[in-house]
């Protein structure tokens, strides 16, 4: 892998609530310059990112119902029409944990159908946070199961808001399960090229991180 390979893997992330102009336009210009596969935003930045990148191939990817989860279906389907008409590439959206908790599959199945839905018919990716520090390996299991059915783009580990973040055991857990139905993204945590790699190397094949020219910059001193 290459220096340009590897920053096709990254989700550039910013989803601090305080964001600012400024924060975002820094975050879609070190994107440009590296080559990042999209910017992570939150959704009220849809249009204000879809403008900055205008002309490359950097998608811009509005986080749903985050980072809690705990929007309703109702809310969470308008919130992702509001992004894809706002020009969003990538549609992140968090589950319900408590009906996860609950063990109500369900729910789960329907929100996951509902939103995945509306993604392909409009040609967007989609992506399910699990938040995976609220569950258990066997709730991580039932909800990647679900996965393999309704077959969303990616499932992905965490929020990076949460009590953890990603972890080599859930990436192995969510990639074993969907057994190369649904790709994996790890998200939440990852801020050096050695987490990075363990990550890729169990099997996230999008990595999502805040760190990406940290990380680029530890990789090329490795290699060279």
């Amino acid at each position: 892998m290459n220096k340009q390979e590897l920053a096709k893997y990254f989700d550039h992330t910013f989803l601090k609530p305080f964001a600012t102009n400024a924060d975002l336009e820094k975050l879609c210009k070190e994107a440009k310059e590296i080559g990042a596969c999209m910017v992570a935003i939150n959704t009220t930045w849809t249009k204000f990112c879809k403008e900055q990148l205008k002309g490359t191939d950097v998608h811009v990817g509005a986080a749903i119902s985050f980072p809690l989860g705990q929007a309703g279906l109702a809310s969470k389907i308008a919130e992702t029409k509001i992004a894809i008409e706002d020009g969003a590439d990538e549609i992140d959206y968090v589950i319900d944990i408590g009906q996860a908790k609950m063990g109500n599959w369900d729910y789960i199945k329907e929100e996951m159908e509902e939103i995945v839905k509306i993604c392909r018919e409009n040609n967007v990716i989609s992506k399910v946070i699990f938040e995976n520090c609220y569950l258990t390996k066997e709730e991580i299991r039932q909800v990647a199961l679900i996965a393999k059915e309704v077959k969303p783009d990616f499932i992905k580990t965490s929020t990076g808001f949460g009590t953890g973040g990603a972890t080599v055991e859930d990436v192995k857990i969510m990639a074993e399960t969907v057994d190369g139905q649904v790709k994996v993204k790890a998200a939440g945590g990852i801020r050096d090229w050695q987490t990075c790699k363990a990550m890729i190397e169990a099997g996230a094949s999008r990595i999502g991180t805040s760190s990406s020219l940290k990380i680029l910059e530890e990789f090329e001193k490795e290699n060279a």
